[in-house]
């Protein structure tokens, strides 16, 4: 039944639905009418029900229009109504001879007489063996087998012979057989979980690796009205090739963005207009292809489109627009804006000939109309044509194309910023450095793009920003260029990374004030600590994001010592941060999260793009000290892809160092040396430190990883980077104490106690009494730093806290078991497994048994569970879910101790009568 198993995930209830319908009999027999649109799988699900029908030992013999008897070797009865019986599987053969012959005869009789003859010989073949009759494509059946169909149906219904029609849904299936069915059954679209379920198989089985979920979710986007068409999935999918996905932590992303998604060309027409096209084109497809094409770079409105549309064809495109719209191909939206229904469709059609040249005919009218009008007032009264100007090239002389880009970017500001952007963006291509409008507009395009966060955009004016750096007014180009640093450091671009431009470097390092900012990344583990301390700090307009002179000194201090940090503080208003806005700034600084602390200094003021690395770094710290690492994780490897295949991004360190403690503090040292590989040895931040200690130690070299440690925290507090630091001290305590090395745990304390001293945070205090409860037994201070450690939120220092807990306290069974559940929660890896033992058994207590409570059923559970009530047996089901039955019978155990079942029996049962979540709750307070 699961042959091809993508092609019914998510339909096995329809499949059991029909057949059920086929292996009816008697006076339970009905008409069931199959409905579905293109690609929704209707065949597919016709043939597995026909295939569970006939091992049921139903006889399944298809009726058809005259010359659809396309099998050479099936059994043909040609009646007189335009009808043939088609019996693929011979089973009428075993009919007597008599109801055999009965049967032909009848069929051959023709008018209203011969379909009652028909009929009752029907009714009496079934009465000999279970006869069920399958039509497919009704929709398409010619008018007078329609109506034999409908007829036979509706009056002459054969007593007994269950029939399942199948065609498209209405108005393409003809009304009298629609009313000749009992029952309508409507393939509905699959559900998002089924999609990524058939994204997930389809990748592995093609590339051998498993997808991310962000693969389905950008497939169902790009698929817009077709995203639960299994069809349309598959012909997404179809398209992509080895250059479009990337592994990353075992699990395959895309590399291309949802906008270049498209369906392969042999399903694009059947799924998008209903019927395939081929070239030469008709008018229908020519326009639809390009309207494609100018979507790709402009807004399109329906006035536009007939404005541009030379006059003797204005007729036509008005007619097909109007058929696009009404086939649902294109949508409308309230302000009057085109767009394709399913975006990859469009991307489909970009790709195709056409014979109009579509930048020609856009360049022709933006030229007349601003002729006739003037530049500056075609683009404050037509603002959306800029993005058609900018795709013109030079087909716009620079002359026109300037004036109208500047209008229209200034028109818009306010109200559509990203197209404001990009008009500027735009214009500052046109414009020379030596233009005296030049300074103007990169300023203006800097600050329009600052206010909203715009990372890409200003990174995009690296190039004007550049040749303008060379000309004698490097005044004018400070905001810019502190801008563009400010965007870099947000993609963890530093400029002393080894790739940065030749050219952008000493440009920009003849700024001090600029390269004051650019230095901020060296102490968040963005590039390498700056060549020297750099005083001076930029001064921008009030209200930018840019952080002023004190804030950006603030932010400096908060990595190294509680006096640099009160200094700086001093330089501020005294209501401008609070006590909680300075511990997240400093919590920021130890795992080198700059959008964190950026935002717990400038406030409201902090604007950044969600995308960005920062900003998804920032997640992802969350995320981890939160406790959810899937989440964490799920956020690194889109932090990694974004890095490998954007030209702007740089290099995610932090975040390939955070990924590679959780891998493993989960004991999966394999995965987690892939992730701190390309980290450099020389990378300054504690945070790099703390992962090679847990990889290089995990991985059997205890003596290199310790001393390793040792140096970089020394070395971290030569550098003046102290925040993080007292993790990393923690870190070689813990891993002392496992080894029973008391000189190093003793070291280690004495030097946690002079980093507090130093620094004085809340995390260095709550190291340092977790490190005296390790190292002197105390449990006073051990409670006291799993209190703090409970109060900032940090999952997986508490796991530590309450071991030592376990250690040390007089009732240890409370913490033992928070300690079992937290190690449970967090997937840690069999070294915290073996601490958990070690602890119970020093204390002389059992280890509890932790089990997460889960109420619902999971996808696979309930695919299980069908397999089961649909009487596969163990071997079965182990070849169809590729496992063996051991694991199979090992996984209905369970499933019999979750639903309070005792048999498979009595699974099926709770399944079929819908009362098995209430086995789930019994299961669940017992």
């Amino acid at each position: 039944m699961r042959e091809l198993r993508e092609a019914v995930i998510g339909r096995d209830d329809d499949i059991r639905t029909v057949a059920d319908a086929l292996g009816a009999t008697g006076d339970t027999a009905r008409v069931l009418l199959l409905t579905a649109g293109a690609g929704m799988g209707k065949t597919t699900v016709l043939d597995r029900a026909h295939h569970a029908a006939a091992r049921s030992g139903a006889a399944i013999v298809r009726l058809a229009p005259h010359g659809e008897d396309d099998d050479p070797h099936a059994t043909v009865v040609t009646t007189g109504h335009g009808l043939s019986l088609i019996d693929p599987d011979h089973c009428l053969a075993t009919l007597p001879a008599a109801e055999w012959a009965r049967l032909r005869t009848a069929a051959r009789s023709s008018g209203t007489a011969g379909l009652a003859a028909f009929s009752e010989a029907l009714s009496l073949a079934a009465r000999q063996l279970p006869l069920a009759l399958v039509v497919d494509g009704v929709h398409r059946m010619p008018a007078p087998a329609a109506d034999a169909l409908g007829l036979l149906l509706r009056v002459f219904r054969p007593r007994g012979v269950p029939v399942v029609m199948a065609g498209r849904p209405q108005p393409a299936v003809d009304t009298r057989l629609t009313a000749a069915a009992d029952t309508v059954l409507t393939l509905p679209p699959l559900r998002r979980a089924d999609v990524a379920a058939l994204v997930d198989v389809h990748l592995t089985r093609r590339f051998g690796r498993p997808a991310d979920p962000g693969v389905a979710d950008a497939v169902q986007r790009a698929l817009g009205t077709l995203a639960g068409n299994p069809r349309a999935v598959l012909a997404v999918l179809a398209t992509l090739d080895g250059d479009d996905l990337l592994d990353v932590d075992g699990r395959l992303h895309l590399t291309r963005a949802d906008t270049h998604l498209r369906l392969a060309t042999d399903d694009a027409f059947p799924l998008g207009f209903g019927r395939p096209h081929d070239p030469p084109y008709s008018g229908l497809v020519e326009t639809a292809i390009v309207t494609a094409r100018v979507l790709d770079h402009a807004d399109v409105h329906v006035d536009d489109a007939f404005r541009m549309a030379p006059s003797a064809g204005a007729r036509a495109l008005e007619h097909a627009l109007d058929r696009l719209i009404t086939d649902r191909i294109l949508t409308v939206d309230p302000q009057g804006r085109l767009s394709f229904a399913v975006p990859a469709l469009a991307a489909t059609l970009r790709a195709l000939p056409v014979r109009r040249d579509v930048q020609g005919n856009s360049a022709r009218y933006v030229t007349r109309l601003a002729r006739r009008l003037g530049p500056e007032a075609t683009g404050r009264g037509y603002p959306r044509l800029a993005d058609r100007v900018a795709a013109s090239g030079p087909r716009v002389d620079d002359t026109l194309a300037v004036p109208l880009l500047l209008a229209a970017a200034r028109e818009d500001a306010r109200t559509n910023w990203p197209r404001a952007a990009r008009a500027y963006a735009a214009a500052l291509g046109r414009l020379t450095p030596h233009d005296r409008r030049t300074p103007d507009v990169l300023h203006e395009a800097t600050t329009l793009s600052l206010r909203h966060g715009d990372h890409a955009g200003l990174l995009a004016l690296g190039d004007p920003l550049l040749a303008l750096l060379d000309t004698e007014r490097p005044a004018e180009t400070d905001t810019a260029a502190g801008a563009w640093v400010w965007a870099a450091l947000h993609e963890h671009r530093s400029l002393w990374d080894d790739d940065t431009d030749p050219r952008r470097r000493p440009a920009l390092e003849r700024r001090p004030a600029v390269t004051a900012l650019a230095a901020l990344g060296g102490p968040y583990g963005i590039g390498p600590l700056p060549p020297a301390p750099l005083l001076h700090a930029p001064r921008h307009s009030p209200g930018t994001p840019l952080p002023s002179p004190a804030e950006l000194r603030l932010l400096t201090a908060a990595v190294g010592s509680r006096a640099e940090l009160l200094r700086a503080r001093e330089n501020l208003p005294p209501d401008a941060l609070d006590e909680r806005a300075c511990d997240r700034l400093r919590d920021a600084a130890a795992y080198g999260d700059l959008a964190g602390a950026l935002a717990a200094v400038l406030g409201h003021r902090y604007v950044t793009a969600p995308d960005s690395i920062a900003a998804r770094y920032r997640d992802m710290v969350r995320d981890y000290l939160a406790g959810d690492w899937e989440a964490a994780l799920t956020t690194a490897r889109r932090i990694e892809v974004h890095s490998r295949t954007r030209a702007t991004a740089g290099a995610p360190h932090t975040a390939r160092a955070l990924a590679a403690e959780i891998h493993c503090m989960r004991g999966d040292v394999a995965h987690a040396r892939a992730w701190l590989d390309p980290v450099p040895d020389s990378h300054p931040h504690p945070l790099a430190a703390r992962a090679r200690l847990a990889v290089r130690y995990w991985s059997g070299h205890e003596d290199e990883a310790l001393d390793g440690a040792w140096r970089d925290a020394r070395q971290a507090r030569k550098n003046g980077l102290l925040a993080g630091v007292e993790r990393l001290l923690l870190h070689i305590l813990a891993l002392a104490a496992l080894d029973g090395r008391t000189h190093i745990r003793r070291q280690t304390l004495e030097e946690l106690e002079a980093l507090h001293e130093e620094a004085a945070t809340p995390m260095t205090w709550e190291a340092l009494l977790l490190a005296r409860g390790i190292t002197h037994h105390d449990a006073d201070s051990a409670l006291a730093a799993h209190h703090a450690i409970q109060r900032r939120g940090d999952a997986h220092l508490s796991v530590l806290s309450s071991l030592c807990l376990t250690h040390t306290a007089d009732t240890p069974r409370p913490w033992l078991a928070e300690a079992v559940q937290r190690v449970h929660t967090l997937g840690l890896g069999r070294p915290f497994r073996l601490a958990v033992q070690r602890a119970a058994h020093r204390r002389g207590i059992p280890v509890p048994r932790f089990r997460p409570a889960r109420r619902e059923l999971t996808e696979p559970d309930i695919r299980l569970i069908r397999m089961v009530s649909d009487g596969a047996s163990n071997r079965q089901i182990a070849a169809e879910l590729a496992c063996s039955p051991k694991t199979v019978e090992q996984r209905l155990a369970h499933l019999f101790q979750r639903t309070a079942s005792r048999s498979r029996t009595e699974l099926a049962a709770l399944w079929l009568n819908g009362t098995l979540t209430e086995g789930l709750e019994a299961a669940a307070r017992t």
